[in-house]
């Protein structure tokens, strides 16, 4: 493209129009991005939050340790090691076994 035909208002004219084309395809591309993200996370079982926080990072360290895991609430485990968390002896009393919280 030869600018050299263009005055120096036209030539303002295309830098800023430049810079809006610029600005709107960079938000694109960040939504782009955004859901192959997401698309990649899911995939293994993760949400798009988990990883950038780094709670995947601490889901994954738990696993190795975990033997029981609550059915409905993720976020309580237990290692089988050590008394017994109060959510254990809850899902006990209520005539629920260990072995259903057992992870495989």
């Amino acid at each position: 493209m030869d600018l050299s035909k263009y005055t120096s208002d036209e030539l303002e004219w295309l830098k800023k129009d430049i810079g809006k084309e610029l600005a709107s395809r960079r938000k694109l591309d960040a939504k782009k991005a955004q859901q192959e993200l997401k698309s990649v996370a899911e995939r293994y079982g993760f949400t798009l939050n988990e990883l950038i926080s780094g709670q995947a990072e601490k889901l994954a360290v738990a696993k190795t340790d975990v033997r029981f895991r609550h059915p409905e609430d993720m976020n309580k485990i237990w290692s089988g090691r050590g008394r017994k968390p109060v959510w254990i002896k809850e899902w006990e009393a209520s005539g629920h076994s260990l072995n259903e919280l057992r992870v495989e």
